[in-house]
């Protein structure tokens, strides 16, 4: 008899293979679409609407809260190249375990941004892909589709 019935059978390799390449895929295209999208202004996507969309963040972030406009302005200018370069990184698979590192890293520090102008609602959902991003780390050793693995 098989024991492919038996409710307490261990996940095989490849399922855990599955789960990290659509998690790892998923937080890639998120990252990477969240960077492309501080590019857009009224449908079209250049870099004077980046600079122009970033301007406006650090200015309220800093309006808000108690962050000094140059370390808001300083971190906004770069926000959108590192969620691009980060994103495509983890789509492609390359150094997934420090990327996965580094892309947790911005996520919590753009968590502090957001709870020092006390944005609730964004900090639960950066909350969320930490959570994942955790989660892609704990599976991190079964990443066998990689262009440039650890």
């Amino acid at each position: 008899m098989s024991d492919s019935t038996n409710p307490t059978q261990e996940p095989s390799r490849c399922e855990y293979t599955a789960a990290f390449i659509i998690l790892r895929l998923f937080l890639g295209l998120r990252s990477f679409l969240e960077g492309l999208q501080k590019f857009e202004s009224n449908g079209t996507y250049s870099f004077k609407n980046y600079y122009a969309n970033m301007g406006h963040m650090a200015q309220g972030i800093t309006g808000a809260s108690f962050l000094p406009l140059w370390a808001t302005r300083s971190f906004a200018h770069a926000l959108g190249y590192l969620l691009l370069l980060l994103g495509a990184a983890l789509i492609l698979g390359v150094k997934t375990r420090a990327t996965l590192v580094l892309t947790g890293l911005l996520y919590v520090a753009l968590s502090f941004g957001l709870m020092a102008v006390e944005e609730n609602e964004g900090v639960a959902w950066l909350a969320i892909y930490v959570s994942m991003i955790a989660g892609a780390l704990a599976l991190v050793r079964y990443n066998r589709f990689a262009l440039w693995r650890d």
